[in-house]
């Protein structure tokens, strides 16, 4: 793999509670996954974000939710398919016409916490989230957990999809995420997450939490912006990239 594409979760800070460095961050990456409202982030922020990524050339998706903002969206909720869809196109839409104001477009859509958890293997769930977005823009990608089922689902339905990988969070031996609820989840070390994702980039494997090597298969690494030390986390993989001849850019058409 010659070339990659760096996404972060932005436009998070809601009122006067901040939450990562958006401006920094914008500056290394070349994906936001903008809020849309449902798990976090206000009106004056979001525009705040999406301006700014628009003045870096930084591809802008879609971060959609379950309603949980006391939650982050990361309780799982069992929500009536009308009623999901409903929520999808709303938050789209919302980030659609910020971008439109600011000149550029939405290119994908990135489920967030519990919902993509959710949709990575739940079937109605991840239909409803599928049509939400043919319903409103069917050229949007949609952004899954690699090897997931949500891919293979989407483009069955017409839809395009873009395969993810996580820096900071630890793999099961069958390819899943670990829980956050487990010790070992969430990873800090800058330099071992860069190697990991150096070996993801050449190789197209991780070491899972037990050891094993596992197959990942991804255009798409992210960095979580609410993670402590992010930046330096982003900083370190985009070094370990360019010192590694590997580019960092957008899965989406210049």
């Amino acid at each position: 793999m010659t070339a990659i594409d760096l996404n972060s979760d932005l436009g998070e800070s809601y009122g006067a509670w901040r939450m990562g460095d958006d401006e920094t961050m914008l500056a290394i990456v070349s994906s936001a996954n903008v809020a849309c409202g449902f798990h976090a982030g206000d009106p004056a922020g979001i525009w705040k974000t999406v301006k700014a990524a628009a003045e870096k050339g930084v591809s802008i998706g879609a971060h959609v939710s379950y309603p949980d903002r006391v939650g982050f969206g990361r309780r799982d909720m069992d929500v009536t398919s009308g009623e999901l869809i409903a929520d999808v196109i709303y938050q789209i839409g919302a980030l659609k016409g910020m971008a439109a104001a600011a000149g550029v477009t939405v290119g994908y859509v990135k489920p967030h916490g519990a919902l993509y958890n959710r949709i990575a293997h739940d079937p109605k769930q991840g239909q409803a989230v599928i049509d939400a977005i043919k319903a409103i823009d069917p050229t949007l990608v949609l952004m899954g957990l690699a090897n997931a089922p949500i891919l293979a689902l989407a483009q069955e339905s017409g839809l395009k999809t873009v395969a993810e990988a996580f820096a900071d969070r630890a793999y099961t031996p069958d390819g899943q995420l670990v829980s956050r609820r487990e010790q070992g989840s969430v990873l800090h070390d800058t330099q071992l997450i860069a190697r990991r994702m150096l070996q993801l980039a050449h190789e197209g494997t991780l070491e899972a939490i037990d050891g094993s090597t596992i197959k990942i298969d991804a255009q798409s690494i992210c960095v979580h912006g609410d993670s402590p030390g992010a930046v330096a986390i982003a900083q370190e993989i985009r070094r370990a990239f360019e010192a590694g001849g590997i580019t960092v850019q957008s899965f989406l058409p210049a």
